[in-house]
Formats: structure tokens, C-alpha cells, sequence
């Protein structure tokens, strides 16, 4: 169980992180701990993997060019071609899907060109074509959600009705 703390972490700073030079010690000011306390906690919830990142997100081709692609790749040869994909600096995440498209991957680049050239790249490294999907319409998705400490507490009690199963009868 998560301790307050760490669930007003979680619920305060998903979207509203400070944007200043010590961004960790504005936190620790307005929930009136240290900066210390402030650093282990996410370092502790990173370790849970309950953090998976600290960035901004940026509207998309709005500094530059990105596009979203796919590879078919055999599974004998995906960590493979995953790594290489991985090692290039434009990629910033790639993620195996269940489909003979079971790699995607979203690149980045200050131009459409050098993004087309990094993905010819791509593809004479790794011995596979890519399917380029460019950004046709945007759409954005909130990704933050509301962590209800009360609510995670309920459903780790035992039932108080007397039933311990269910039934379909």
C-alpha cells in the first residue's frame, strides 16, 4: 500500500510538474518536506515501476517531423532489430506488439527529410521494411489519472457481506 505521500506524488505532479530550475525542492516546499524526501520517494516509485517517466510531451510536428512505424519482424530476431532501433537517437520509445506488425516505434527529426533518411537507415541496419505512418489528424489522449487512496484501501478489506466467492446460481 501506498502511503499518502507517495499518492499525493503520484496525483499532484502526473501533468502540473514545475517547470524551474530545482524542480524537486518546489515539490518538497508545497507539501512541506525536504528535497531529500522528495527524490527517494520517486526514486523508490521508479524502482516499484510505478513511474515509468519524468519528460514533457510536445504536440506532435510541432518542433520538427515524427512519424509513427511499424516493422514485421520474426520473433527470433525482434530484441535484435528492437536494439538497433533502440540505439537511434530519434526513436524515443519502441514497443512489441502482438501482430506480424510486432514492432513500432515512434521517430522524431528536425526535418521530414532527415526522417526519411533515418529510416532508410533503419531499415539497411536492421535487414527489414518499415511501414511509415505519418500524422494525419492529431489526437490527444490524457494520460493522467486519479489515484483514490481511500477507494485501493476499500478493495484490500474482506468483504463485510458474509460472502467469501461468487456465485453464478
Amino acid at each position: 500500500m501506498l502511503s499518502d505521500f507517495y499518492m499525493q506524488l503520484l496525483n499532484d505532479y502526473q501533468q502540473d510538474f514545475p517547470l524551474t530550475p530545482r524542480p524537486y525542492l518546489a515539490i518538497a516546499e508545497s507539501l512541506g518536506v525536504s528535497e531529500d524526501d522528495v527524490l527517494l520517494a520517486m526514486q523508490e516509485l521508479t524502482d516499484q515501476t510505478l513511474i515509468n517517466r519524468i519528460g514533457t510531451i510536445i504536440k506532435p510536428n510541432k518542433m520538427g517531423k515524427s512519424m509513427l512505424v511499424a516493422m514485421a519482424v520474426p520473433e527470433a530476431q525482434l530484441q535484435r532489430v528492437a536494439g538497433i532501433v533502440s540505439s537511434f537517437s530519434e526513436v524515443n520509445h519502441n514497443y512489441e506488439r502482438e501482430n506480424r506488425f510486432n514492432l513500432w516505434f515512434v521517430l522524431m527529426s528536425s526535418t521530414g527529410e532527415l526522417l526519411q533518411d533515418t529510416l532508410d537507415e533503419i531499415e539497411q541496419q536492421c535487414g527489414y521494411s518499415t511501414m511509415r505512418l505519418p500524422l494525419v489528424a492529431d489526437y490527444f489522449i490524457n494520460l493522467g489519472f486519479e489515484l483514490d487512496l481511500e477507494r485501493d484501501q476499500e478493495l484490500d478489506r474482506e468483504p463485510d457481506n458474509g460472502c467469501d466467492r461468487l456465485s453464478t446460481n
